[in-house]
């Protein structure tokens, strides 16, 4: 992940919280699979696929570990299929391909969030005759606070607990889990930014920021966000690439 600059949302914490979010139950469990490209047991893996397996009834839905969950940042592509050159590629869209015909009973495919011209997913589409591509760009969020009043900005995990209250009643019940336990940890590792424009009455906007540190520089990308009072917009992100297949499913 790291020689291959994944971003947040494709790193081993916002992966681990995603799985801990992932539906515990029988009937809606989630398991997780991880194909390597590993030539020698000695060194490093090639080319990793992180992905997700879930049965709805008799069919079994596979996705990329990380795409169940909400809310994820917009802009960039959020996922990964992570592979070091062309030929780790192929290897890894050979190793989904077979593990897709290991499946018993029907099964979907969807890997969405890609970079534009994966080569996995290339290598993935031509493997499988019968799947479908297709490209979507999403719009980012643009951090505008400063134009509206005076901001708070602060990467103090306490900072964060102070105004979560207050971000978690904006988010949908169902969000709440997974945005708690996300931001806490990325506070944690010095990787989540708290921006607040405070009123009388509580925050008057809150914003939540990723933050990633590359030699290139600073990565910042803005998450979630809410105002009352304006300092946000959308713009056109960058592109990204989706991957569908089927097999087995009854047609009408």
């Amino acid at each position: 992940m790291a020689a291959l600059a994944a971003p947040v949302t494709a790193r081993g914490p916002w992966l681990t919280a995603a799985l801990n979010a992932s539906p515990a139950g029988p009937l809606g469990r989630v398991r997780p699979l991880a194909l390597v490209v590993e030539p020698h047991p000695q060194g490093g893996p090639d080319a990793v696929a992180l992905l997700s397996t879930r049965r709805r009834g008799v069919t079994t839905a596979v996705t990329l570990l990380g795409a169940q969950v909400a809310p994820l940042p917009d802009g960039r592509p959020q996922h990964r299929l992570l592979a070091r050159d062309e030929e780790a590629a192929a290897r890894l869209a050979a190793g989904v391909a077979d593990l897709l015909d290991d499946l018993r009973g029907p099964w979907t495919l969807r890997l969405a969030g890609l970079p534009l011209g994966d080569p996995t997913v290339r290598h993935l589409a031509a493997a499988l005759p019968d799947s479908s591509l297709a490209t979507t760009r999403s719009r980012r969020l643009v951090d505008e606070l400063d134009t509206v009043g005076d901001v708070l900005r602060s990467r103090d995990p306490a900072e964060l607990e102070r105004w979560l209250p207050a971000v978690l009643d904006r988010v949908p019940p169902v969000q709440r889990p997974f945005l708690r336990s996300t931001a806490r940890l990325h506070a944690a590792i010095g990787q989540l930014e708290v921006a607040v424009v405070r009123a009388a009455a509580g925050p008057a906007a809150v914003l939540l920021t990723l933050v990633d540190r590359r030699p290139g520089g600073e990565d910042r990308w803005p998450w979630w966000a809410s105002s009352d009072v304006g300092g946000l917009r959308r713009e056109l992100g960058s592109p990204s690439v989706s991957l569908t297949a089927s097999a087995g499913l009854i047609r009408r």
